[in-house]
């Protein structure tokens, strides 16, 4: 049984991705002027995109949409592990948790374990795995909390 502690590879192919096997990383720092412009395109609700009205909220201040959140965690995965691997995309995500609000200042990295694979019996060329992942603040605190499921193609030979 691997290691909880197990890094996963650099250029991942499926073979190399083992059930447990975890990875950190990221460092992406939220500013108040890219929760405003997300939030005014896309989920224009007061709190993400008015300040004052945002303080009289139940959050007490501007904070990140959920949906801006998980875009952040895609970008943190594409930069620091999908760019490198062998993904060929995602057939979906099994939940989205957003337990704390990211807010302007909040510097985010990113939890990745692998808690399932499997060989495509449609397409043995391709895996399917499906990982946990938790995003948190500087001090540990989690903002989001996520289990996508990411093709990723196989070697040749399997090995």
């Amino acid at each position: 049984m691997p290691s909880p502690q197990t890094t996963i590879h650099v250029r991942p192919r499926f073979e190399d991705l083992v059930v447990g096997d975890r990875q950190t990383f990221g460092s992406y720092t939220v500013t108040e002027e890219e929760i405003l412009s997300f939030a005014e395109q896309y989920d224009p609700q007061e709190f993400h995109v008015d300040l004052e009205a945002a303080e009289e909220s139940m959050f007490g201040e501007l904070v990140a949409s959920g949906w801006h959140s998980t875009a952040i965690s895609m970008r943190i995965l594409v930069d620091n592990f999908f760019a490198n691997s062998g993904s060929l995309g995602s057939p979906g995500v099994e939940s989205v948790t957003w337990p704390a609000p990211v807010k302007p200042g909040e510097t985010l990295s990113l939890t990745l374990e692998v808690t399932d694979k499997r060989t495509l019996e449609s397409d043995p060329s391709r895996g399917l795995v499906t990982f946990s992942l938790e995003m948190q603040n500087e001090d540990g605190e989690t903002k989001l909390t996520m289990d996508p499921k990411v093709f990723f193609a196989r070697r040749e030979n399997g090995k």
